[in-house]
């Protein structure tokens, strides 16, 4: 295979007025004649982040930093990490890193990236995410993983000493992980000069990656120390030209009321006047999902159109099983046309290759956390103008397409905003600060951010980790606590539940709380079986609330011989119930690790609901008296209600403490347990100490 090596001639470039890199030419063909290459050689030929092969190579051998902006569909994500790979990057044993926001990503590029190079997954190529680990020491080269699962390695290889190249791909995405990870690669280059960065994205502002990675004072220090052998610190931008084929696009004329209806009747107006090719539609959840896949069964039902009979409605979130997802995936079905529902879990990385229209409805899920309240809301929100051109991305992978706007064009130009917010702006960023200190960043606050938190909600942050007793007086980990919940890749709440666990002797059952917390939803969740899932969920109910009816369910599960048929009666996701046990299994792994004892209570559940207080006492609430179900929060008087989804609905117990809020049209709290207000001052007397006792009302 022909690529660029160190010492061969140099490809042909010149720099431009901001200092980056612009190619003249490539010696490389877009495409090849393909004699004696095999049908994968072809079809990796044809990318178009091929012909650039040679001088992505270049640019990584001279520069510490490089910036890859490709469009959707230009294939750097699958190519790269190979062209590296064929370069020798991974020679002696190292090991090339690409990272993804998304755990599905994860795993869907990692068997295309395997399929291509002809080698068995988990072996040459390998991924890794929370809880899931596909490759093998010494053996594995190239590996894919979550941002966080590589912050996580920083921990045991703060330099991460095993890679050769850290490729981050998606960064536009902006999520915390992200940039968290981009802060600490900045730090980690200054100790290990030879790492190399690729910088990925489709709608990155490649300007402003390129101010955060170009510090003028290690420009000067290089000049200073006449360092001429190691890479130019001045980070250089690569532009991949994106998809062969346009994407027409179309907007509404009068802005929409119900977008969900209008993405139906998209639907059923492209089937019929428009030729073969799956449709992907931009929905903002679940919710939105299952109403417009019900709705698009009913207007087919009832249209004489024979041609909508050969839909074949798909849903495409995070909660579904992998089975699930990999339905997407597979080939359209002789004489039916695909019509995918999604969040914008399809925005990137994902390859749907079928598609050839595109439905955007203008509106995603968003989280906003204010921290003034401490919760954390679920927004349907605009998207922003890169969102809306990824999405229309999808489209023109096999031939021309076609994106449908369900938003004036007025609108897109005008009032549209550019770029989204990052996620590290808008969240609550209690697990961001224990990691950092964990990885030994005690200014936080001075912590070199592309996109900088607000400050009170780094305070709000602290205050917690500090009730938690997390952190000492001097904001720094306190030992052994804050060093052992740090170890548990969990929400340090959760972790610091199963630390209490340990002196209450509950281990085992806390531990099985923590892995049905750490999973989308034990609970098979599809249209029209409400009632049938609300008596599937009586049959396990506990009067004490969510978290007991966890181990009940998890018992059933064992004591069924982890049947899939027991999980289908009951209304229980069989995929997640095994995801259960397998984090289960670590989670006690860790546990010994950390010498935590392995200790069952033998049903005695006030101690596992005291446990729970141990790590949830900031979430304790109480039932206003005479009200209709209507909660306060003890930590700042919010109002509250019971999600429809706990066992404890209608039930309105005096106290309670919950695990999450989630906001719709009320704030909703979710997996409620019943508590002993006497509890919160026994478990916590630092943070109610100067609070009046709470006392039953």
């Amino acid at each position: 295979m022909a690529f660029w090596k160190p010492g061969t001639e140099k490809p042909r470039f010149v720099e431009d007025e901001e200092g980056g890199i612009v190619f003249l030419s490539s010696s490389l063909p877009s495409s090849s004649s393909g004699y004696g290459f095999t049908s994968m050689e072809k079809q990796r030929q044809r990318l178009p982040v091929y012909k650039h092969r040679t001088e992505i190579l270049y640019l990584v051998e001279t520069h510490a930093t490089t910036i890859v902006v490709g469009e959707t569909g230009s294939g750097k994500t699958t190519q790269i990490p190979q062209y590296l790979r064929e370069a020798g990057w991974a020679d002696g044993g190292r090991v090339i890193a690409c990272t993804q926001p998304r755990r599905l990503a994860v795993r869907s590029v990692a068997t295309r990236v395997a399929e291509e190079m002809g080698v068995n997954l988990g072996e040459e190529v390998g991924y890794t995410i929370r809880f899931e680990d596909h490759t093998a020491s010494g053996l594995t080269s190239v590996k894919f993983l979550t941002d966080g699962v590589l912050i996580r390695e920083m921990m045991d290889d703060p330099l991460l000493t095993k890679y050769s190249v850290v490729m981050v791909d998606e960064a536009h995405e902006r999520s915390i992980s992200t940039d968290i990870l981009l802060g600490l690669l900045k730090k980690i280059q200054r100790r290990r000069p030879e790492l190399r960065l690729i910088i990925s994205s489709a709608t990155i502002e490649a300007k402003a990656m390129f101010d955060f990675f170009n510090s003028s004072k290690r420009r000067r220090v290089q000049e200073q120390e006449g360092d001429k052998k190691g890479p130019i610190l001045e980070p250089a931008i690569l532009s991949v030209e994106g998809r062969g084929f346009d994407v027409k696009i179309h907007y509404v004329e009068e802005p929409v009321s119900d977008y969900v209806r209008t993405a139906v009747s998209t639907v059923l107006l492209v089937n019929e006047r428009e030729p073969g090719g799956d449709i992907l539609v931009f929905l903002t959840g679940q919710d939105d999902i299952e109403a417009a896949i019900k709705l698009l069964s009913e207007e087919s039902e009832s249209s004489k159109q024979r041609k909508s009979s050969g839909l074949l409605a798909l849903p495409l979130y995070s909660g579904l099983s992998r089975a699930e997802q990999e339905l997407i995936f597979a080939p359209t079905p002789r004489g039916k046309r695909k019509v995918i529902f999604s969040t914008n879990i399809a925005e990137t990385s994902l390859t749907l290759e079928g598609v050839v229209y595109v439905i955007d409805s203008g509106f995603s899920k968003q989280k906003f956390y204010n921290p003034i309240s401490d919760i954390e809301n679920l927004v349907v929100a605009p998207i922003s103008k890169a969102s809306s051109r990824q999405r229309a991305g999808r489209a023109g992978r096999v031939r021309p397409g076609k994106c449908y706007r369900l938003y004036t064009e007025d609108y897109f130009v005008t009032q549209m905003p550019g770029e989204g917010i990052p996620e590290m702006q808008r969240s609550n960023l209690v697990s961001t600060v224990i990691q950092l200190k964990a990885l030994g960043i005690d200014n936080i606050l001075g912590f070199d951010w592309p996109s900088p938190p607000s400050p009170e909600t780094m305070i709000r942050a602290l205050e917690v980790l500090y009730s938690l007793q997390v952190l000492d007086d001097d904001a720094k980990l306190t030992s052994p606590t804050g060093f052992q919940v740090a170890e548990i890749p969990l929400d340090p709440m959760i972790s610091k539940m199963i630390l209490a666990s340990s002196e209450l002797g509950c281990s085992e059952e806390i531990i099985t709380i923590s892995a049905v917390l750490s999973v989308q939803s034990i609970w098979v969740i599809a249209r029209g079986i409400q009632k049938d899932l609300d008596d599937a969920k009586l049959r396990f109910a506990a009067a004490e609330g969510d978290h007991v009816t966890f181990l009940n369910v998890y018992r059933g599960f064992l004591d069924s011989g982890k049947s899939s048929q027991w999980c289908y009666k009951n209304f229980l996701n069989y995929q997640s119930m095994k995801k259960v046990i397998e984090i289960r299994d670590q989670l006690r792994r860790i546990a010994q690790r950390l010498g935590i004892p392995l200790k069952s209570c033998d049903r005695d559940i006030q101690v596992v609901r005291k446990a729970v207080t141990s790590g949830f006492f900031a979430n304790a609430c109480r039932l206003q008296p005479h009200s209709n179900g209507v909660y306060t929060t003890v930590r700042g008087s919010e109002e509250v209600y019971i999600h429809p989804s706990s066992v404890l609905f209608r039930v309105n117990p005096k106290w309670v403490a919950y695990h999450s809020i989630v906001s719709t049209d009320r704030q909703y709290m979710r997996n409620v347990i019943t508590i002993d207000p006497s509890w919160l001052t026994e478990v916590a007397p630092h943070f109610y100490k100067n609070r009046q006792h709470p006392t039953v009302p």
